[in-house]
C-alpha cells in the first residue's frame, strides 16, 4: 500500500531500494529554504544495517503489512530456536539472529510473535515483560528506603538487572524484554 513520505511512523515496514526497512527514528525538518521532509533512521529487516534517508511529503513510499503468527518457544539446541504455530501446530527452527538480543529472555511455554514476509522469516517479537526468579542479590540496609535506590542482582536466566531494596533471593520479578530493567513483582 502506498503512502505519503510524510506518513511514516517508528514501527512501520517499507519497501525501499528493493528492501524491507523497518523505520525506527523520525524527525520532522522543516529548512529555511526549501520544502520540509522527515529525516527517518531505517534498519534493514534482513541484514541489520542501518541507512538515514529524507523523505519528502510528495513522494510516494510501498508500506508493507508483514504477516503476523502467535507462536510458542519450545526449546533451544545449539543455535537453533525451536518453536511452534498455535494454530496450525507446525515446528519452526530459527537462528538466533532473528531473535537480536531477545535470546536471553525466551522461556519455555512463552507466546512470541513471528512476523514475516512471502513466507520468509523477518523478526521474532518477543512479550513486553517476562517473569524471572532472584538468584542472587546483597541484602537490603536500614535506612535505604528514604530516597529511591537499587541494588544490583542476578537473575535465574543469567542476566543481570537493579532492583529495588526489598527484592530478597527466591523473590520473582517481573523484567522488561525491551531494556532488562526491573518492572515490578511478579503477581503470583
Amino acid at each position: 500500500m502506498k503512502i505519503n513520505g510524510n506518513a511514516i511512523r517508528p514501527g512501520n515496514i517499507i519497501e525501499h531500494k528493493g528492501e524491507l526497512w523497518s523505520a525506527v527514528k523520525i524527525q520532522h525538518t522543516q529548512p529555511g529554504k526549501g520544502g520540509a521532509y522527515l529525516q527517518v533512521e531505517l534498519r534493514n529487516l534482513r541484514s541489520g544495517s542501518k541507512l538515514n534517508e529524507r523523505f519528502r511529503a510528495s513522494e510516494d513510499v510501498e508500506k508493507v503489512r508483514l504477516e503476523q503468527r502467535t507462536s510458542q518457544f519450545l526449546y533451544t539446541s545449539d543455535d537453533m530456536y525451536t518453536f511452534m504455530d498455535n494454530e496450525t501446530y507446525e515446528q519452526t527452527d530459527l537462528n538466533s539472529d532473528l531473535l537480536g538480543g531477545g535470546t536471553a529472555y525466551l522461556q519455555e511455554g512463552m507466546e512470541v510473535t513471528i512476523e514475516s514476509h512471502e513466507g520468509s522469516v523477518l523478526r521474532v517479537v518477543l512479550p513486553d515483560s517476562a517473569v524471572f526468579e532472584v538468584t542472587e542479590t546483597a541484602p537490603a540496609l536500614k535506612g535505604q528506603t528514604a530516597a529511591a535506590s537499587f541494588k544490583p542482582a542476578t537473575l535465574d536466566n543469567g542476566l543481570k538487572t537493579n532492583v529495588p531494596p526489598f527484592v530478597e533471593v527466591g523473590a520473582r520479578v517481573e523484567i522488561s524484554t525491551e531494556d532488562g530493567s526491573y518492572i515490578k513483582r511478579a503477581d503470583d
